[in-house]
């Protein structure tokens, strides 16, 4: 790969970032305002919403927005392109359509007014969270973060607004989002020239038929995920309690860009990585799983050591010590490990083998979750990110043990046809 193309990429890198940094700032900017500005029932009602949300995005990923992002890069037609993103697109607006009732549902028994909003806020960000995802596969990065640009703006406009209003912020709110997202979305669908086409014809339902088996599996790696990243707070809130929680959340925040930064990647890759292994051009698929793991790595660290630099100045006041030291550079350890495997993760994803992510992620589940309530028994709730750690180290090592194998095989096959 010449100097030309790696410049290419790394642009295409910075954009997806910062997008990907843009909406998460403008979040968290919403949740330290609305924390000061609404009661603790009605902050804990919108935090809700935006855990059920983001759950409601990794299903999303894994029933319509990934396949379609592997389809898609993998179509040698425009017309078979066209008939996924139809076809995936349809799939995409009913389960975001079911999300946003259920949240809805559940929000009417909660609040007096504001449960239609809430519901339609996360309807309309599941469904714009699936058109990015194939407008990255199509190779339309620069209209994907003209929207992420749009929804922040228009976001964080109406955000102020509403706090400095002061009356019914919580239902104000949840319209500011929903309008945030129906603004994102018509950015991609009227700048991408690309009209609403949607279908629950027959043709769909046999394509989801054909897919189920691997699906299934999807579903299921994601459920064990989310299980993952979720089990250990809960567990450390439930024998230890919120407040010996509160310093590993605070530090795992420090690092949430690492995540970030591992997601715009992953997004960037997988057309080109599904084009490749389409044409069975397996050697350049080999030369990309060799060089950016070394990369990856280099910026995990490099942002480590801001970050601990910069600890004295950003550590809370409540949190100073040695302890929380020790508790970021466990976060760090345990946030950076994604970076190493997130090529492994791709190419099993493209080979939609399913199967081995979840039963990988089971493994490190529990493993990890076992790890973690040995440790609240036995010494200070602080060490709980080694179970954390311990699960990520076994997504690594065996996400590079299945992969490497096959890519040899594959790289062998290629060469002697």
């Amino acid at each position: 790969m010449n100097a030309q193309a790696i410049r290419q990429i790394i642009l295409r890198l910075v954009v997806m970032v910062g997008g990907e940094a843009m909406q998460s700032a403008f979040h968290l900017g919403l949740n330290i305002a609305l924390l000061h500005a609404v009661s603790a029932r009605d902050y804990g009602v919108f935090a809700l919403v935006m855990v059920v949300g983001g759950l409601g995005l990794t299903y999303i990923r894994a029933f319509t927005a990934l396949p379609a992002s592997i389809a898609i890069a993998q179509s040698r037609r425009l017309g078979a392109a066209g008939a996924y993103e139809v076809t995936f697109g349809s799939a995409a607006m009913l389960l975001s359509l079911l999300l946003g009732l259920a949240v809805t549902g559940a929000l009417s028994v909660w609040l007096d007014e504001g449960a239609l909003f809430g519901g339609a806020f996360v309807g309309l960000w599941a469904l714009r969270t699936h058109l990015r995802t194939v407008f990255f596969a199509r190779g339309r990065q620069m209209l994907v973060s003209a929207s992420d640009l749009a929804f922040t703006l228009s976001g964080a406009a109406g955000t102020i607004w509403v706090i400095w209003d002061e009356t019914h912020i919580l239902l104000r709110t949840f319209s500011v989002m929903t309008a945030a997202n129906a603004l994102g979305i018509a950015v991609l669908l009227v700048l991408g020239r690309r009209a609403i086409r949607a279908s629950l014809g027959r043709h769909v339902r046999r394509r989801y038929r054909r897919l189920w088996r691997e699906l299934r599996w999807s579903v299921l790696s994601v459920t064990i995920t989310n299980l993952q990243g979720q089990g250990m707070a809960l567990m450390v809130a439930a024998m230890a309690g919120p407040a010996a929680y509160a310093p590993i959340a605070a530090a795992l925040v420090n690092f949430v860009p690492l995540r970030i930064v591992s997601t715009a990647f992953a997004n960037m890759m997988h057309p080109e990585l599904s084009k490749l292994m389409a044409h069975r051009d397996f050697a350049k698929v080999g030369e990309r799983l060799r060089r950016w793991p070394l990369p990856l790595a280099c910026l995990g660290i490099l942002y480590g050591i801001v970050v601990m630099v910069a600890l004295p100045f950003i550590e809370p006041n409540s949190l100073e010590g040695t302890r929380f030291l020790k508790i970021s550079i466990l976060a760090w350890v345990m946030s950076s490990l994604p970076m190493l495997y997130v090529m492994p993760r791709i190419w099993l994803e493209i080979a939609q083998d399913f199967r081995s992510i979840a039963i990988l992620s089971a493994i490190a589940a529990a493993a990890g979750l076992l790890v973690v309530f040995v440790l609240l028994l036995t010494v200070s709730p602080s060490w709980a990110l080694l179970g954390g750690a311990l699960s990520e180290i076994i997504v690594l090592i065996g996400s590079w043990a299945i992969v490497l194998p096959r890519q040899r095989a594959a790289e062998a096959a290629g060469q002697l046809r």
